[in-house]
C-alpha cells in the first residue's frame, strides 16, 4: 500500500463539511497561489485526503482539479456532492456514480434548430469495477441515519453543464431530454474535473453524486426538507469507502498500470507483470511459463542516453499525431508532459528525478492506447528510473 492520497473536490460548502468530519487531525496545506486543501486520513483507515473546496461551475472545478493533480500527483481524483435526478426511479436520498460524463452545452445553432455537439469523458474502467464493487454491499451504508431505507447506488452517465436545472418543461429540460435520455442526474462540475483528468495521463477521476432534488420545480421545497445534507452525507460515505478501497490498490504507486495481458495468434493470454531494474542492473526475462520465441537484449538503434530519447521520443509523437493514432487534445498534453520531463532533466535539483518521473508515467497514461509508442516510453522510462 502507498501513500499517495485521494483528492476529493467539492463544490459547496455542506459537500466540504461532509467529508471533513470524517478527516482525523486534519492539517492545512497551502497552494502556492492561494488555494487551500486539508490533508488528513480516514477514521479507522490507513487512506490519506486531501480536500478543496472548488466553488461551482466546470470551469473552476477544471482550474483546481488540474491544480490538485500537480500538488499531490494523486492515485485518483474523486468530486463528490448533490445533483438533480433526471429519472423517476432514482429516489432522493439515493447515489449517483457517473460512467460517463456528458458536456451538455456543446452545439451549433443552424438554421433548423440547435445541433448537439457534445464532449464526454468515460470513467477509467479500473475505478468503474471497484465502485461497482463497493455498490454490490451495504458495508458503505454503516455509520449513516436509520431513515427507514438504505440509499441505492445507480450507475450511468451524468450532464453537466453551467446553468442549474429546476424544470421538466424549459428549452434546457427539453433539450437535455432530447439529446441525453441516458443521463441519470444533472450537475455543474463534472465536465470540469473529467477533463482534467483526461489532460493528465487519464487521470482515474470519479464523480459521485446525492441526489438532492428531481430537477423538476421543486427544488426549494426539497431544500427546505434538508435533502441536500441527506444526500450529500449519503455520497461522502460512498466516497470515503472508495478512496479506502482504492489505497488499498494502490500496493504499487500504480493499481492501474501494473499489469497487461499477452496475447497472439494461437496463444493464450497471459499475464505480464513488468520490473524495472534499478542502478547498473538489467532484466532479460523474468517469466513462468514463456510461448514462442525469445530475443534476449536491447535494440541497437534505440538510445541509451536519455536525453537523445525524449528527442527521439518527441518526433514519435508528431508521427503517430499525423498518422491519426493520436487526437489533438492527447498529442497537446503528451507535447507538454514531455516539456516537464525534459526540464525536470535539465534541472539539477533533488526534486528533479521525482518530477521527471511523474511526467512520464503521466505520459504513458495519455498514449498506452498506441503500442509502439507505449513499448519506446517504457524503455525511457527506465532509464529514468535507473538514474542516481
Amino acid at each position: 500500500m502507498t501513500d499517495r492520497p485521494i483528492v476529493i473536490l467539492t463544490a459547496l460548502d455542506l459537500e466540504y463539511q461532509a467529508i471533513r468530519k470524517r478527516l482525523l487531525d486534519p492539517e492545512l496545506h497551502r497552494h502556492q497561489h492561494g488555494t487551500r486543501f486539508e490533508i488528513g486520513r480516514l477514521s479507522n483507515s490507513h487512506c490519506r485526503l486531501a480536500l478543496a473546496h472548488v466553488g461551482t461551475g466546470n470551469q473552476s472545478a477544471a482550474v483546481l482539479a488540474e491544480r490538485a493533480i500537480a500538488e499531490f500527483a494523486p492515485a485518483a481524483l474523486l468530486f463528490v456532492g448533490v445533483a438533480g435526478a433526471l429519472h423517476s426511479h432514482i429516489a432522493l436520498g439515493d447515489v449517483v456514480v457517473a460512467t460517463r460524463i456528458y458536456a451538455y452545452h456543446g452545439g451549433t445553432s443552424e438554421d433548423d434548430g440547435l445541433k448537439s455537439r457534445p464532449r464526454a469523458w468515460e470513467t477509467s474502467h479500473a475505478a468503474d469495477q471497484i465502485a461497482r464493487h463497493i455498490g454490490r454491499t451495504d458495508s458503505w451504508t454503516r455509520g449513516l441515519p436509520d431513515a427507514g431505507r438504505l440509499p441505492h447506488v445507480h450507475f450511468g452517465p451524468i450532464a453537466a453543464g453551467e446553468v442549474v436545472l429546476n424544470s421538466k418543461v424549459s428549452g434546457y429540460a427539453r433539450w437535455i431530454q432530447q439529446n441525453y435520455n441516458d443521463a441519470l442526474a444533472i450537475e455543474m462540475e463534472g465536465a470540469g474535473v473529467a477533463q482534467a483528468g483526461h489532460l493528465n495521463g487519464a487521470m482515474p477521476v470519479v464523480v459521485i453524486r446525492g441526489i438532492s432534488d428531481r430537477a423538476d420545480g421543486t427544488k426549494e421545497v426539497t431544500d427546505r426538507d434538508q435533502w441536500q445534507q441527506r444526500a450529500v452525507a449519503n455520497a461522502a460515505a460512498f466516497a470515503a469507502a472508495l478512496a479506502e478501497e482504492i489505497t488499498t490498490e494502490d500496493e504499487d504507486g500504480g493499481w492501474q498500470a501494473t499489469k497487461t495481458t499477452a496475447g497472439g495468434p494461437g496463444m493464450r493470454g497471459h499475464e505480464v507483470t513488468y520490473n524495472i531494474a534499478g542502478g547498473n542492473a538489467r532484466v532479460g526475462v523474468q517469466a513462468g511459463i514463456v510461448h514462442g520465441g525469445i530475443r534476449l537484449g536491447f535494440e541497437p538503434d534505440r538510445p541509451t542516453d536519455l536525453a537523445e530519447a525524449l528527442v527521439r521520443f518527441r518526433s514519435q509523437l508528431k508521427r503517430a499525431r499525423d498518422d491519426g493514432h493520436l487526437d489533438e487534445d492527447t498529442y497537446a498534453a503528451a507535447q507538454a508532459e514531455l516539456g516537464v520531463a525534459e526540464e525536470a532533466l535539465q534541472t539539477k535539483v533533488p526534486q528533479s528525478k521525482g518530477r521527471l518521473t511523474l511526467a512520464l508515467k503521466k505520459l504513458r497514461g495519455l498514449i498506452s492506447d498506441v503500442g509502439e509508442l507505449a513499448t519506446e516510453l517504457a524503455a525511457i522510462i527506465a532509464l529514468a528510473q535507473a538514474l542516481s
